[in-house]
C-alpha cells in the first residue's frame, strides 16, 4: 500500500485499489482530482493490472466536490470533476465503485462513472446539488436517467436527498450491497466483469408528462428555488439530445446557476450552519457536562414541546405542574402528537411508546432534583420566572443547569434569583418546540463557559441548531421582529391591509406574512410583550394601537377564530375582515393620515431593511457574534428565505449603501426608530459589506 498525495494506493493482485484520502469527507478538491487523473494513468499503463476498485478512506466514500472551490477566481485547477468522470468510465479496463457511509452529489457522480456500484449495506447515496442552488454538473443529471429511469432519477435529482442503499439498489442504482468489508466485494465483483458496461451509452425514455408532474409535486417545497426547474430541464435534455449534447446542456445549467444570486446565497447557508456552533472564546476541549436526565416546569404548549425534544433525543425527562388537570391537558396533548405522527408514518407505535415512556408528568418538584438541567417554560412574566428559578435554585443539585426559556426577558436578572448564576442560561425555543430547529441560546453576564459549551452540545444532540446569543429585549430574533413588525403596522395605517403585506413578503419568500404570522402565534402574547414595554418606551416616538385595539376586542388569532383575519371553524386559512378593515380606517383618520397607495416594493423595503438595520446595531453591541448568526436565527426561526441567503447576507446582495440611504430618510420620517446603526453607516462609508465585516471581525 502506498499513499500518493490524496489517493492511497493498493495493489491486490490483478485489481488496484484507489482510496480517496481526503478526510473529513473525501472531497473531490482539485489535489485529489489529480492523483485520481495519475493514479488510473498508471493503471491503465500496467499490463498486470486487470481492473480497478476506486474507494474512500475514513468514514465515507466521497461527500462530492470541495465547495470552497465555486465560484472562485481563477478558476480550480484542471482536471475538472467532469473530465475525471469521463476518463474513467472511457476505461477498457472495469472500474468498479466501492461505496461505504455517504457517496453524495460528485461522489456519487463519480460512482456513476464507473462500470459498477457496490456498496455497503448501511451506506446512503444522493444528489444534494439543488441545496446549494445549483444541479449536479459533472454528468449525475444524464447518466443517472439512463440507470434507473427518468422518473426516479427526477425524484432523487429533485428532491436532493439522500436515500439508503437498500432503496438504491432496488432502484438499479447500486449493482451490488454487502455487510462485509466493501472493498474485497467490489474486488470480486469487478473480477467478474468480462466487459465494462458505461453508464452513459443507456438508452432513455421518458413521456413528457412527467416532468411537470414533478414540478407540480415539488412546487410548494421548491416555491422560490430556481435549481429545482433547472434540474429538471437538465434531465428532460438526456431524454432529447445525443449524449454529448446532453452533457454539455447540463454543463451549460451548472455554470449559468453557480455563481447566481441563490447559489451564492445557499453556499453562504451551508458555510454558516457549520460556523454557528463555534464560540471564539470557548476553545472546542471545554469541558461540558454531561446531560442523562432533564426536567421541565410548565406541561403548556412550550413546556410540552421542549419535553418531547428531550424524549425525542432518548432523554428521560420530568415535568413538573403546581394543577393536576393542566399536567393531564399537557401530558394528553403530548401523545396526541405522537399518535398523529405514527397515522402519518413518521413514527412507529414502538418508538413512540419508547418516547412516551421517557416523559413522566409530576405534581412533586421533589421529582426534579436529579435533573441534570431543567428548564422553565412557564409565563413570560419576569415576576413569575424569578419565582421559579428560586424554587428551583433550592431543589436541585448543585451542578444542575437551569434553563430559561424566555423569549425577550433579562437573563441576567432571572439568573440574580439564584445561588448559582454560573449555571443559568436561557434557552429560547421557538413553537412547536419539538419541530422548530432554531435553539437561541442566550448567555448571560455570569454564565460559565463549560455551561455554554454544554448547551451548545446539546442543542445539537436535540437535533437543534444552536445560536449563541448576548441579553438583550427580545435576544436577537425576536429584537429584530419588532422592527419590522412595527413597520408593518405603519404600512397599514398609512394605506396597505393586513393582506396586501403578508402577501408581499409571501411573494418575497417568507412562509407568511407578519399578520398571517401573529395570528397563529397567538396575539396576546405580543400584547403582553408591548403592555411590558410601555413603561420605557419613548412617548414622542409613533406607536401604532391597532393591535391592542383587536386585543381588546377579545380577538387574539387563531385560537380564538379571528385576529387580524377570522378564521372558519377547523380552518387555518386566513379570511380578510371588514371589521378590521373599518378600524383600519378609523385609525388611520385618528392619526391623521390620508391613505395613500402604498406598492409591494414600498412594503418589502419597509419591513426588511429596518430589520436589517437592526440586525447591525445587534453586530455593534456584541449580541450576536457574526452575521452568519443574524441570518441562521432568521432562516431557522422565522422562515427566511435560504435561497436569500438571511437577512445580513441579502443585505450584501441589495447594497448597504442603499439600505444606509433609505434608513437616513427613514430616520427623517419617525425619528429614532428608524435611525441608522453606526455600522451600517460605516460599511455604507467604506462601500463594503457585511461578509468583509465578518472576514475582518
Amino acid at each position: 500500500m502506498t499513499a500518493t498525495g490524496s489517493v492511497t494506493v493498493i495493489r491486490n493482485g490483478p485489481v488496484r485499489v484507489l482510496a480517496i484520502d481526503n478526510p473529513p469527507v473525501n472531497g473531490l478538491g482539485a489535489a485529489v482530482r489529480k492523483a485520481l487523473t495519475e493514479e488510473l494513468a498508471t493503471a491503465f499503463a500496467d499490463a498486470d493490472v486487470e481492473a480497478i476498485v476506486i474507494a474512500g478512506e475514513g468514514r465515507m466514500f466521497c461527500a462530492g466536490a470541495d465547495i470552497r472551490e465555486f465560484g472562485k477566481e481563477p478558476p480550480p485547477d484542471a482536471p475538472a470533476l467532469p473530465d475525471l468522470i469521463h476518463t474513467v468510465e472511457a476505461s477498457t479496463k472495469p472500474v468498479v465503485a466501492a461505496i461505504h457511509g455517504v457517496a453524495a452529489g460528485g461522489g456519487l457522480e463519480l460512482a456513476l462513472g464507473c462500470h459498477a456500484r457496490v456498496a455497503a449495506s448501511d451506506a446512503r447515496v444522493g444528489l444534494p446539488e439543488v441545496t446549494l442552488g445549483i444541479i449536479p454538473g459533472a454528468g449525475g443529471t444524464q447518466r443517472l436517467p439512463r440507470l434507473i429511469g427518468a422518473e426516479a432519477a427526477l425524484e432523487l435529482i429533485v428532491s436532493g436527498k439522500l436515500i439508503p442503499a437498500t432503496q438504491a439498489h432496488r432502484l438499479g442504482l447500486l449493482d451490488e450491497l454487502t455487510d462485509g468489508d466493501v472493498i474485497d466485494a467490489a474486488i470480486a465483483h469487478a473480477k467478474t466483469i468480462s466487459t465494462p458496461r458505461r453508464t452513459s451509452d443507456g438508452d432513455i425514455e421518458a413521456e413528457g408528462s412527467i416532468f411537470d408532474a414533478v414540478r407540480k409535486k415539488f412546487a410548494k417545497k421548491a416555491r422560490g428555488f430556481e435549481a429545482p426547474d433547472a434540474a429538471i430541464e437538465a434531465v428532460r435534455a438526456a431524454t432529447e439530445l445525443s449524449t454529448q449534447e446532453g452533457f454539455a446542456k447540463e454543463r451549460e445549467i451548472f455554470l449559468r446557476l453557480l455563481n447566481s444570486d441563490q447559489a451564492r446565497a445557499l453556499r453562504h447557508v451551508f458555510f454558516a450552519e457549520r460556523e454557528v456552533a463555534k464560540v471564539p472564546d470557548i476553545p472546542k476541549e471545554t469541558r461540558s457536562a454531561e446531560i442523562r436526565r432533564a426536567g421541565i416546569v410548565g406541561c403548556g404548549t412550550m413546556g410540552g414541546g421542549i419535553a418531547m425534544s428531550f424524549a425525542d433525543a432518548g432523554i428521560p425527562v420530568s415535568i413538573l405542574e403546581s394543577d393536576d388537570a393542566a399536567l393531564k391537558r399537557g401530558m394528553e396533548t403530548i401523545r396526541a402528537s405522537y399518535a398523529s405522527s405514527v397515522a402519518k408514518g413518521r413514527l412507529s407505535t414502538t418508538e413512540m411508546d419508547a418516547r412516551v415512556n421517557r416523559i413522566q408528568g409530576t405534581l412533586e418538584a421533589s421529582e426534579l432534583s436529579d435533573a441534570d438541567i431543567v428548564v422553565e417554560a412557564v409565563f413570560e412574566s419576569m415576576e413569575v420566572k424569578k419565582d421559579v428559578v428560586r424554587r428551583l435554585d433550592e431543589i436541585c443539585k448543585d451542578d444542575a443547569i437551569l434553563a430559561t426559556n424566555t423569549s425577550t426577558l433579562d437573563v441576567n436578572e432571572i439568573a440574580a434569583a439564584t445561588q448559582r448564576p454560573e449555571k443559568v442560561v436561557g434557552t429560547h425555543f421557538f413553537s412547536p418546540a419539538h419541530i422548530m430547529k432554531l435553539m437561541e441560546n442566550v448567555r448571560g453576564e455570569k454564565t460559565s463557559k463549560e455551561t455554554v459549551a454544554t448547551i451548545m452540545k446539546l442543542s445539537k444532540r436535540l437535533g437543534k441548531v444552536g445560536v449563541l446569543v448576548g441579553v438583550c429585549d427580545g435576544f436577537v430574533g425576536n429584537r429584530m421582529l419588532y422592527a419590522y413588525r412595527r413597520q408593518a403596522d405603519f404600512l397599514i395605517e398609512e394605506g396597505a391591509l393586513p393582506q396586501q403585506v403578508d402577501q408581499a413578503l409571501y411573494e418575497f419568500g417568507l412562509p407568511m406574512g407578519p399578520f398571517a404570522m401573529a395570528d397563529l402565534a397567538g396575539l396576546d402574547i405580543g400584547w403582553a410583550i408591548r403592555k411590558r414595554q410601555a413603561p420605557t418606551r419613548p412617548q414622542e416616538l409613533r406607536y401604532s394601537p391597532i393591535a391592542d385595539r383587536i386585543c381588546e376586542m377579545g380577538r387574539f388569532g387563531q385560537k380564538t377564530g379571528a385576529g387580524w383575519y377570522r378564521y372558519e371553524e377547523g380552518s387555518r386559512t386566513p379570511i380578510p375582515d371588514p371589521e378590521i378593515e373599518k378600524l383600519i380606517d378609523n385609525v388611520s383618520a385618528e392619526l391623521g393620515f390620508e391613505r395613500r397607495t402604498i406598492d409591494d416594493a414600498e412594503i418589502v423595503r419597509r419591513c426588511l431593511y429596518p430589520l436589517i438595520n437592526e440586525g447591525a446595531k445587534l453586530l455593534e453591541e456584541g449580541i450576536a457574534l457574526r452575521p452568519s448568526d443574524i441570518d441562521i436565527v432568521w432562516i431557522y426561526g422565522y422562515g427566511f428565505p435560504r435561497y436569500r441567503g438571511g437577512p445580513m447576507f441579502y443585505a450584501d446582495t441589495v447594497g448597504v449603501d442603499s439600505i444606509y440611504e433609505f434608513m437616513v430618510k427613514l430616520h427623517e420620517e419617525q425619528g429614532a426608530w428608524g435611525k441608522p446603526a453606526a455600522l451600517l453607516e460605516k460599511l455604507a462609508t467604506e462601500g463594503t459589506g457585511f461578509e468583509d465585516y465578518a472576514d475582518r471581525a
